[in-house]
């Protein structure tokens, strides 16, 4: 038996018991999340709330009324922006784009989609190739509150200058401002891009396939996520995928070294695009 614990093993057992927690209070599973990240954001929400120790969030989770829905968000990955990482979306539009035309309709899953900003980028990109009538754009995420803001279609006016140049990279072929309006603050989607977009939510560790899609697109979300989470995930993204559908992920992450290598060509190895076999 031993005399006594680390500090280090201290807050381990603390994390284990507030994640279990969440998943009990909640059926949100963060439990195969990265520990590194996750520590961070809850190291970060102890010092919000004020409190000495891990220990005393559980209690928060157990009896405080909405303090839950305050982890689900900080937990959420929300790093996103228009045609976020050019080179991605111009690989798309010369090396995938191609294969889409012959098709009657094009369903695509954006997972992991934060605000947005992603999908409404693939929309733009559909419409500028005379695809997106016959498209349909699902995006989803675990957290509502992004969602929420989803789905409103509005950009932060400030950002515009960034998003038109990730536009212009990524092979645009008009104004940028073709697709939006602005008053002081903020910049507003027109309908025409957001209509065949939705928005839902789900959970990647605990929910199953919702369709079959012809491709599916989520980057550097993998990253957060322990080896078997990935794998859990991983499968779940070939089975939803039909024979001859494309998957983008992001830079930071890889199908190589994985039992998924053998079961994709690779379109892109820069751009990590590729196309199940």
């Amino acid at each position: 038996m031993k005399d006594s614990i680390t500090q280090e093993e201290r807050e381990e057992i603390e994390i284990k018991l507030l994640l279990q927690a969440i998943f009990d209070v909640s059926g949100f599973d963060y439990r195969d999340y990265m520990r590194s990240s996750i520590k961070r954001r809850i190291e970060n929400r102890a010092r919000i709330e004020n409190v000495r120790t891990i220990s005393y969030l559980i209690e928060k989770v157990l009896y405080e009324k909405g303090f839950v829905e305050k982890l689900i968000d900080d937990f959420s990955i929300n790093v996103t922006e228009m045609f976020r990482d050019p080179e991605f979306f111009e690989a798309f539009r010369l090396q995938v784009v191609p294969h889409l035309r012959n098709l009657p309709e094009i369903r695509i899953w954006h997972a992991g989609c934060s605000t947005g900003e992603e999908a409404f980028s693939m929309a733009i990109l559909l419409e500028e190739e005379g695809l997106y009538d016959r498209a349909k754009i699902y995006a989803t995420d675990i957290s509502e509150k992004v969602l929420s803001t989803a789905k409103k279609g509005i950009l932060p006016l400030n950002r515009m200058q960034t998003y038109t140049r990730n536009y212009l990279n990524a092979g645009g072929k008009h104004e940028f401002s073709k697709y939006y309006t602005t008053d002081y603050d903020y910049a507003y989607l027109d309908e025409s891009i957001r209509k065949n977009i939705v928005f839902f939510q789900h959970n990647l560790v605990t929910d199953g396939s919702f369709n079959e899609f012809h491709i599916i697109i989520c980057r550097n979300v993998m990253i957060y996520f322990t080896s078997d989470l990935q794998l859990s995930v991983n499968q779940l993204f070939y089975e939803s995928l039909c024979k001859g559908g494309f998957m983008g992920i992001g830079s930071k992450e890889s199908l190589r070294s994985t039992q998924f290598s053998d079961k994709y060509a690779v379109i892109s190895a820069k751009e990590n695009i590729y196309r199940k076999i």
